[in-house]
C-alpha cells in the first residue's frame, strides 16, 4: 500500500535533522573528524551492543563480501578508521568460525590506485569454481567516476585471507557512454550460467527510473552489458542490489510449498528503505519476471520494516542455507556519535527462505545466536485482561535479552474495523495513527522492552488485529513504537510497522513474536519470521540492570500469553588479529 505524501515529506525531513548518512556510496565531501583523543575512546554509556555485531570504535556501514571460505565466516563493511562520522571508508574485515564471536582484522581493501583513489565502496564476494574467491567492488577514480574493480586473495592458504592483490587492469567495468557516472555501483556476487558465462548486476539510475544493469563475462576479467537491464522501476537510485535463488523448505517434501524463485534486492536511495520483489529467471535469455501480485517501490515487500538498509546476502554451503546481513544506523545526533565513539551496528545474521506458500520470504535468527543465551525465565497460559500489564521479572539485565513470546487473542470478535481511509496508506501510517497508547478492540498488544521501574521510558512492540480486510480475513499490524524510548533530546523515534500475512481466525486467535534486545536495538520477528522490525533505542533510566521487560494488553479482548520465554544474552567475543600483513 502507498504512502502518503505527506508522510513521506515528514519522514525525510526529520531523517535530514537526524543527519543519516550516505550508504553504499559516498558522494557527499567527508564530515568533520573528532580529535584523535576522542577517536581513540568509546564511551560506555550502556548503549552499545553486546551480542550485535560492531567493532570496539568509529563508524560503520554497509556489510560487504560476505561469504564462507574454508571453515570460516567472513564479513567485510564500510568502516571510517578515523572516526565516529562517516569519511575516509575503507573494507573493514573481521571472521568468524560461528557468526557469534569475531576476530578483528586489519582492513583488507582501502584507496591505493588510479581506480579507487577516492573511494572504496560497496561490493560483493564470488567464489570461483576452483575455490579461489574474488571481490568486486566499486571504486571511485580521479575523475570520481564509479568503476568497478576486482580484487584476489594474495595467499590462498590464509583462511583468514588478511592480504588482498588488486590487478593493475581494474577498473574491469566503467560506465558506458550516456550512463550516470555519479550513480554506478555495488556489483552483486556473479553468478555463472549454462552458457559459462559470468554474470553480475550494478546499480545505477536513468532520471527517476532504478535501473539492474546486467554485466557479462568469460573470465571475470573482460566484462560486456546486456542489450538490457535485468529489471527497472520509477523509484530513483537503485543501490546495493542483490540477486539470488531461494527456494521454500516444502520443495520435494509434499507441502506443495513455492518452488524456487529468483530474488531482486535493492535500496532506495530516495527513502533509506529497501524492497523486494521475487519471479522467475530465465537463465537462457537472462530476463526476469518478477509475480505479478509484487510491486516495485514503495508498494513493494521488505526484508524489515524499521532501520535496515544495505543489505547483502551470501549462500552458506557448509549448512545449505542463505544468510542475510544488514546495516542499522544511528537514530541519534552526530555530536552523539562523536561523544559515544561509534556509529552503526549490523543486525543479527538472519536465515532467509521462501514461504511455504510461495507469496514472501521468512527471515529468523542463525541458530547460533542461541549459544549466548542463559539465564531462563518462563511464563505460561497467563491471561492479560484489557488495560492490565506484567512484569516478566527474575533476569538480571533485561538491557541484553531474547524473548519468545505466542499470544492468544481470546475474542476476535471485538476487532476494530479497518478504517477505508488506511487502504490507501502503509502500516507505518496506520500504527502512528493507532499506536502504542491508544486502546483498542484487539490490541495493542505485546511487549515493553527497555523499560524503566515506572515505564516513563518504555519501547513497545505489538500487534494490533482489525476485521474487514480483503477476502474477509483480519487484518494484523505489527508495530515497533519508541515514541516513549528516552529522555534523550535530539533523537528520531519513528513508529515502525508492517502488516503481517497470517489469517489470526485459522490460527485459533495465535500469533508469535521473537524480540531481541541488544541495549539500543530492538530486533523484532512477528508470525516466526513473516514480518521483521528493527529499531535504535536510546534509554537514559532503562540501561543495564535497571531495564525491564513487561507483557501489556491495551485492547478490549482478553489476551493470553500461551508461553513466554526470556533469556538473559551473553555478550559476544570481539578480539583483535595481532598478526600485521607484510604488504598490500
Amino acid at each position: 500500500m502507498a504512502i502518503r505524501t505527506w508522510t513521506w515529506v515528514v519522514f525525510l525531513l526529520l531523517a535530514l535533522l537526524s543527519s543519516p548518512p550516505p550508504s553504499c556510496r559516498a558522494a557527499e565531501a567527508p564530515s568533520p573528524q573528532p580529535s584523535s583523543a576522542d577517536a581513540d575512546l568509546a564511551d560506555d554509556d550502556g548503549l552499545r551492543t553486546g551480542y550485535h555485531f560492531q567493532p570496539p570504535k568509529h563508524w560503520i556501514n554497509d556489510p560487504n563480501g560476505v561469504m564462507h571460505y574454508k571453515g570460516v565466516y567472513h564479513l567485510f563493511y564500510q568502516y571510517n578508521p578515523r572516526g565516529a562520522v562517516w569519511g575516509n571508508i575503507v573494507w573493514a574485515h573481521a571472521v568468524s568460525t560461528d557468526l557469534v564471536d569475531w576476530v578483528m582484522l586489519p582492513p583488507a581493501i582501502y584507496p591505493t590506485a588510479p581506480f579507487d583513489v577516492n573511494g572504496c565502496w560497496s561490493g560483493s564476494a564470488t567464489v570461483l569454481p576452483d575455490g579461489t574467491p574474488v571481490i568486486m567492488y566499486t571504486g571511485i577514480d580521479g575523475q570520481n567516476r564509479q568503476v568497478q574493480n576486482v580484487a584476489y586473495p594474495k595467499d590462498l592458504s590464509d583462511p583468514y585471507l588478511r592480504e588482498w592483490v588488486k590487478p593493475d587492469y581494474n577498473p574491469v567495468i566503467a560506465p558506458g557512454p550516456g550512463m550516470n557516472a555519479t550513480a554506478f555501483r555495488d556489483p552483486t556476487t556473479a553468478w555463472q550460467g549454462p552458457d559459462g558465462l559470468w554474470r553480475l548486476v550494478i546499480g545505477t539510475k536513468d532520471n527517476h527510473r532504478g535501473l539492474a544493469m546486467l554485466y557479462r563475462s568469460r573470465d571475470f576479467k573482460q566484462w560486456a552489458p546486456a542489450n538490457r537491464a535485468l529489471h527497472s522501476g520509477d523509484t530513483g537510485m537503485w543501490e546495493c542490489p542483490d540477486f539470488y535463488p531461494v527456494t521454500s523448505p516444502d520443495v520435494g517434501s509434499g507441502g506443495g510449498g513455492g518452488g524456487t524463485k529468483h530474488v531482486l534486492k535493492v535500496s532506495l536511495d530516495l527513502t533509506r528503505f529497501e524492497y523486494y520483489t521475487f519471479g522467475e529467471y530465465d537463465h537462457a535469455t537472462d530476463t526476469y519476471v518478477p509475480d505479478a501480485a509484487l510491486a516495485d517501490g514503495n508498494d513493494g515487500l521488505r526484508y524489515d520494516y524499521g532501520n535496515f538498509y544495505a543489505s547483502k546476502t551470501f549462500l552458506d554451503t557448509a549448512k545449505r542455507r542463505r544468510i542475510l546481513w544488514g546495516w542499522a544506523n544511528e537514530s541519534d545526533s552526530t555530536d552523539d556519535d562523536i561523544r559515544k565513539g561509534w556509529a552503526g551496528v549490523q543486525a543479527v545474521p538472519r536465515k532467509v527462505w521462501l514461504s511455504s506458500d510461495g507469496k514472501q520470504l521468512v527471515q529468523w535468527p542463525v541458530a547460533e545466536i542461541e549459544s549466548l543465551r542463559g539465564g531462563h525465565v518462563n511464563v505460561t497460559d497467563r491471561l492479560v485482561g484489557a488495560g492490565q500489564h506484567f512484569e516478566v521479572s527474575g533476569l538480571a539485565s533485561a538491557a541484553q535479552a531474547d524473548v519468545e513470546a505466542s499470544f492468544q487473542v481470546t475474542d476476535l470478535g471485538k476487532a476494530e474495523p479497518f478504517d477505508p481511509a488506511w487502504r490507501g496508506a502503509d502500516a507505518q501510517t496506520v500504527c502512528a495513527a493507532r499506536g502504542a497508547d491508544a486502546s483498542g478492540g484487539v490490541g495493542p498488544f505485546g511487549l515493553w522492552v527497555l523499560a524503566s521501574d515506572e515505564r516513563e521510558e518504555r519501547t513497545a512492540v505489538f500487534f494490533r488485529v482489525f476485521k474487514g480486510g480483503d477476502g474477509g480475513k483480519h487484518v494484523v499490524l505489527m508495530c515497533n513504537d519508541p515514541s516513549m524510548s528516552s529522555h534523550a533530546d535530539n533523537l528520531y523515534k519513528p513508529t515502525f510497522a508492517g502488516f503481517v500475512d497470517v489469517d489470526i481466525a485459522r490460527t485459533g486467535g495465535k500469533i508469535a513474536l521473537r524480540t531481541l534486545i541488544d541495549h539500543s536495538v530492538v530486533e523484532s520477528f512477528g508470525a516466526h519470521g513473516k514480518t521483521c522490525i528493527l529499531s535504535r533505542v536510546y534509554p537514559t533510566k532503562a540501561v543495564g540492570e535497571k531495564a525491564r521487560l513487561f507483557v501489556f494488553n491495551n485492547g478490549e479482548s482478553d489476551v493470553k500469553v500461551t508461553h513466554l520465554n526470556a533469556y538473559e544474552m551473553r555478550s559476544a567475543k570481539i578480539t583483535s588479529d595481532t598478526t600485521e600483513p607484510t604488504s598490500r
